[in-house]
């Protein structure tokens, strides 16, 4: 099972058959666990990580840094007609999460349980 999360859906015109359809670009979505380990680190090396701590969090708050919670890398990108997104049977809206699993030859699209 993998996170993804839709990144742009944009239209296009199939050339062979100018059917229309869609291009569905989807990025797997990591947490970034930004734990600090502090044992065995010197009075001065944790005071410089916690200076530094909340100086990145000055800057993001100023609008000056992003703010980034998620890592976010290349994953599926779906070329599918009109009638091929309707048999997917799920609805791919930009910036929403989604869990795709791979089993039996087949990719499964569902919506995460539990994330908030």
């Amino acid at each position: 099972m993998v996170l993804v999360r839709v990144q742009r859906v944009t239209g296009y015109t199939d050339p062979e058959t100018a059917r229309p359809g869609k291009i569905i670009e989807m990025v797997e979505v990591r947490r970034t666990g930004l734990s600090v380990k502090t044992s065995g680190l010197g009075d001065e090396t944790v005071m410089v990580q916690r200076l530094l701590q909340t100086a990145m969090m000055q800057l993001q708050s100023m609008g000056l840094m992003p703010i980034s919670r998620e890592m976010l890398f290349p994953k599926i990108v779906l070329y599918l007609t009109e009638e091929e997104y309707d048999l997917l049977n799920v609805k791919l809206e930009v910036n929403e999460v989604y869990e795709v699993s791979f089993k039996d030859g087949q990719i499964a699209f569902s919506r995460p349980v539990g994330l908030g």
